[in-house]
């Protein structure tokens, strides 16, 4: 979709203009390009005394052949080992490598922050210490988003230091360009971390995505393709045509179905005999009205859709045994679901059930030596944004860190990077894709 607006701040005389006037000037983020690097320029590292993902951290960057930065130079990424901190007066750790560092960052740049699990710091003091890190990288990513870089925080787990290869490279990479000022959690592997093809990482899977004929769905659809996996797309019987499009491109297979109907969630269960590996639940609807003006028939068939449905699937799936060991379930929640959002009050309540559904799921998956996690889209370039009224719309691109609204792809993204078999240790982690949205939490 075509964003006039920073199209108009960004040409050569208008920039200055808007430079002087204080505008936001939103910058052309990186993103992922066939062939290219997973980072493609220097990274900076250091660490606090008492850091122990030193190792972990050293064998990514070696095993992506990463460039280190030298004296005073540009740099690409930043990454800070501060795991080891644990008291208050150790935090100035941070200052003293960010202070002369962040200068040093270049465009669509990324910074990422490694702690401990603050409950699993091992004293109250480190707790602290170790929570006083999102405030940290938060702020952070606020400051440096004018440039089109990310920061984000990422606790380990003592004990899951082998689990963070599949997050570092999602985070040092393009392909997290709209995903900033994250918490990331990650434990120890539900089931054993397989041999990865990372050009190819969900080869042999097979992958079911719902709501799968357009816009967030398809590009969903389109990159788990392209990372290996068979797609099974489904959607609705009237969007059996465009389904079919998909699906076909990719060398997939449609399935149309409508997912509240009462035999869907069997039908579901039956065709995948073989059993499958990643579940996708994308599908969903908007029915927007005041409390005040919602009659039930509008509020209950939202839910369903949204949630319900999701729910019955999942048991369906689950009790039948057909999602594989080391298997995935991701859910597309919303900022809604988190914020809330006047005039939707249905739709904040079925997303923020979907967050719920991830912690409440996650214990008993990891059980099944399976992960359960959401991704919460914030603006996302979609035809559905691009009929909205003006002003909504150039508030919902300026309101983030980023003061541009994001694209399909990104969720896409997201989403396969939580589908990877090598992710078997981030589990019950909900990642919102909203460039640092101003609004809620």
């Amino acid at each position: 979709m075509t964003d006039r607006y920073s199209q108009l701040v960004n040409a050569p005389v208008l920039s200055t203009v808007a430079r002087q006037l204080g505008l936001p000037q939103p910058v052309d983020l990186d993103r992922r390009r066939p062939g290219a690097p997973v980072i493609a320029g220097p990274v900076l590292s250091g660490a606090a005394p008492g850091a122990r993902l030193e190792r972990a951290l050293k064998a990514v960057l070696d095993a992506i052949g990463a460039e280190r930065a030298g004296a005073g130079g540009k740099a690409k990424a930043l990454v800070f080992d501060a795991s080891g901190i644990a008291d208050s007066t150790e935090l100035v750790e941070l200052q003293r490598f960010f202070y002369p560092a962040v200068a040093r960052l270049q465009r669509s740049g990324r910074v990422v922050v490694l702690g401990t699990t603050p409950t699993l710091a091992g004293s109250a003091r480190a707790h602290t210490a170790q929570r006083a890190l999102e405030g940290f990288s938060r702020s952070l990513a606020k400051e440096i988003g004018g440039k089109g870089a990310t920061a984000q925080l990422v606790y380990v787990e003592p004990g899951a230091e082998d689990q963070l290869a599949s997050t570092l490279r999602f985070l040092l990479s393009p392909r997290s360009a709209y995903v900033d000022g994250q918490v990331i959690r990650i434990g120890p592997g539900v089931a054993p971390t397989p041999e990865i093809d990372w050009d190819l990482p969900l080869a042999g899977k097979t992958a079911l995505v719902t709501g799968a004929s357009r816009g967030i769905g398809a590009a969903i659809a389109a990159t788990l393709g392209r990372d290996g996996a068979k797609v099974v797309g489904l959607d609705v019987p009237q969007a059996a045509g465009d389904l079919r499009a998909v699906v076909e491109a990719l060398g997939g297979e449609a399935l149309a179905l409508d997912i509240t109907a009462a035999d869907a969630p069997e039908q579901i269960a039956a065709h995948f005999a073989e059993g499958l590996d990643v579940v996708v639940h994308n599908a969903g609807v908007t029915r927007d009205r005041t409390i005040a003006k919602m009659p039930e028939d509008r509020w209950t068939q939202l839910i369903e859709i949204n949630l319900s449905a999701e729910e019955r699937i999942d048991d369906a799936l689950l009790n039948s045994g057909r999602l594989n060991a080391n298997g995935r379930l991701v859910c597309v929640s919303s900022m809604s679901g988190i914020a809330g959002n006047s005039g939707q009050t249905n739709y904040a309540a079925s997303k923020a059930g979907v967050i719920g559904m991830v912690e409440s799921l996650a214990p008993a998956l990891a059980e099944r030596e399976a992960t359960i996690n959401a991704v919460a889209p914030g603006f996302i370039e979609t035809r559905m944004t691009a009929a909205m009224p003006i002003g909504p719309r150039e508030a919902g691109r300026r309101l983030s860190s980023l003061s541009q609204g994001g694209l399909p792809v990104d969720v896409a993204e997201t989403i396969a990077w939580l589908a990877s078999p090598a992710s078997t240790g981030v589990n019950g982690n909900v990642v919102r894709v909203c460039g640092q949205s101003l609004l809620g939490a």
